[in-house]
């Protein structure tokens, strides 16, 4: 989460920096309670990459068809553990317990996915010619990959790294973000009770450092990596001397959604209220900004600000079931928190104000504010539930508006014709670009990534 108040950056944790006598321990927070979840001693990140690169040429060496079927137990160990790891991901991360179900069917769904993905970009050819001889294109694993998951998706997004990685015959260090360890830790054990072996798959625990170590590490040959755009930057800039390392980089965004002249209001409005605040706006496609025609403006606004009004947020397994869960932690609560009143004391109009029930969690509403007065919007990705909204008067002037970011990971248009979209499609800078969908849930069958601040152009 970035704030745009540069003078007290939001910590990296749920507590104050740690004695430097307890530094070898990670401790893991529910958002919702503040209680203790989880508990363990930090990694040795040397020993970890040691174990893996043993592990690789055996695993390497394993028929590709074995290695499928083994993914594909991993899946139903999964299934296996679904309500426990389902039920840790909601006390870990705060979100609905309805969400992190569906996140874990994600998990498995993942497995199948992968298989074909592997199949359609790997195919082997061979190339015969009387002078030359017989040529063949074929593929080989790159040796140890270093994934850093992130906390929103704990489960799934570092999941998608593991699983096309293992399929083509790499061995895995794994590390949680430091917010979610416990899911990274049942997520790993469903990897190694398929048998896939802990050295194949090692969950390693850690923070920063410990990040910093993996991604410098000699013996790591690649960082597949979900998260932040700062630390996605603190990485690329430290293997640019390092072009032998795979580098995958899946970052944030300020995404754009431009409404455009439709008659299905409510319809429109509910795509716009789903691609802002599904998991309390702690996606990195949700919609940041809404870009509206101004003939539209009043009649989208107030259908938009009706159904803000009736979203539920709350715990993860109360009654009944929220729509968003809290933040993170009140790091990320309190830098959310002043971002808005900067928006607002710099030209900003509430529309819905962003309201905090209790100053000792980090539960948020969802919030609503008119950028359209101010000039220099700031180009930060406000990981919360907070949307901007800019009025244009053409489609010239909305796609400019949509580009006026150093991201580009997502962008949808909603309403509009054929014609209108295509122009939209063709001019607007993202690497998913979807017509009245929301900017969020994008298909996992497809290439995913971004482009700018939002990543490498690596799906």
């Amino acid at each position: 989460m970035n704030a745009i108040t540069p003078s007290k950056p939001a910590p990296a944790s749920n507590t104050s920096p740690p004695d430097p006598e307890q530094k070898r321990e990670i401790i893991s927070y529910e958002p919702a309670t503040g209680a203790v979840l989880w508990r363990g001693a930090v990694s040795n990140i040397d020993a970890a990459v040691k174990t893996a690169r043993r592990a690789f040429p055996a695993w390497a060496a394993q028929p590709l068809s074995t290695r499928m079927e083994l993914v594909r137990r991993f899946a139903n160990e999964v299934r296996k553990e679904a309500e426990k790891l389902a039920e840790t991901i909601a006390r870990e991360t705060g979100k609905p317990l309805w969400e992190a179900n569906a996140e874990v069917e994600q998990v498995i769904n993942k497995v199948e996915s992968s298989i074909s993905a592997f199949a359609d970009r790997t195919s082997q050819r061979k190339l015969d010619s009387a002078i030359q001889g017989t040529m063949a294109v074929r593929h080989k694993p790159h040796g140890v990959m270093a994934v850093l998951g992130p906390y929103n998706f704990p489960a799934h997004l570092p999941n998608s790294h593991i699983v096309p990685a293992l399929i083509a015959g790499n061995t895995v260090v794994f590390k949680p973000s430091e917010k979610a360890p416990a899911t990274g830790e049942l997520l790993a054990r469903c990897f190694n009770r398929a048998g896939i072996s802990a050295a194949v798959v090692q969950f390693v625990v850690g923070g920063p450092d410990e990040g910093q170590q993996l991604v410098a590490h000699d013996g790591v040959n690649g960082v597949l990596f979900t998260g932040s755009a700062n630390t996605g930057i603190a990485i690329n800039r430290k293997l640019s001397t390092r072009p032998d390392k795979l580098v995958t980089l899946e970052m944030g965004g300020n995404n754009p959604i431009v409404m455009w002249d439709t008659p299905k209001i409510t319809d429109a409005a509910a795509l716009v209220v789903q691609s802002a605040f599904a998991s309390a706006g702690q996606r990195c496609t949700a919609a940041r900004r809404l870009i509206i025609k101004e003939s539209m403006y009043d009649a989208v606004i107030t259908e938009i600000k009706t159904l803000a009004d009736r979203i539920i947020f709350g715990a993860p397994f109360d009654e009944p079931a929220p729509f968003m869960g809290p933040m993170i932690d009140n790091y990320a609560a309190d830098g959310l928190t002043e971002s808005f009143l900067y928006l607002l004391s710099n030209g900003g109009k509430a529309i819905k104000h962003l309201v905090r029930p209790d100053d000792s969690l980090p539960f948020l509403s969802p919030a609503i504010i008119d950028m359209t007065a101010m000039q220099d919007r700031p180009d930060v990705e406000l990981f919360g539930p907070i949307l901007q909204v800019v009025k244009v008067n053409d489609l010239d002037e909305a796609i400019s508006e949509a580009n006026n970011t150093r991201f580009g990971l997502a962008a949808s248009m909603v309403g509009g014709t054929p014609q209108e979209y295509n122009r939209f499609w063709a001019n607007v800078r993202a690497g998913i670009v979807n017509w009245n969908r929301p900017t969020i849930g994008p298909s996992h069958t497809a290439p995913i990534g971004g482009i700018g601040l939002s990543g490498n152009h690596r799906p």
